[in-house]
């Protein structure tokens, strides 16, 4: 009967380390990147093995707040062998600026990604301001 066996010398360490960045009884947070291009704000969340239907996403007074949850699948007859996929309950929040519009945020999950696409608002993005003068009409100045 094969067995599969881990060795590792560095067992300590790796302890060390599950107690600072989180263990399956105790998850770390989720990874995010966040980007702007042009007039949109985007978020992606790594969210691999999490059913999409755990996933909970409340924006209030500015704070993004993601969480979502992964659980183990195995049968009643399974002998757990290695165990280092944290699972359970992840969360995260984000302060997202005034110049976000969240009231239009837009999200959508595909291939464990949990994508965020949140507009920047009018109220942030350059405009012309007209200036009245006496002596030559009227200037625009960008503002």
């Amino acid at each position: 009967m094969a067995m599969l066996l881990r060795t590792d010398p560095f067992r300590d360490l790796d302890r060390l380390f599950e107690q600072f960045t989180g263990t399956s009884s105790r998850p770390a947070v989720m990874h995010v990147d966040a980007e702007r291009d042009g007039d949109m704000f985007y978020v992606y969340f790594d969210l691999p093995g999490v059913d999409p239907g755990s996933i909970d996403l409340t924006v209030e007074r500015n704070v993004l707040q993601v969480r979502a949850q992964r659980q183990r699948r195995t049968t009643d007859s399974a002998e757990m062998v290695i165990s280092e996929r944290p699972m359970g309950v992840f969360s995260r929040q984000l302060f997202l600026g005034d110049t976000l519009d969240t009231d239009s945020l837009k999200a959508s999950y595909d291939d464990g990604v949990l994508t965020l696409e949140i507009p920047v608002s009018d109220r942030a993005k350059p405009r012309k301001i007209a200036i009245d003068s006496t002596s030559q009409g009227r200037k625009e100045i960008r503002g």
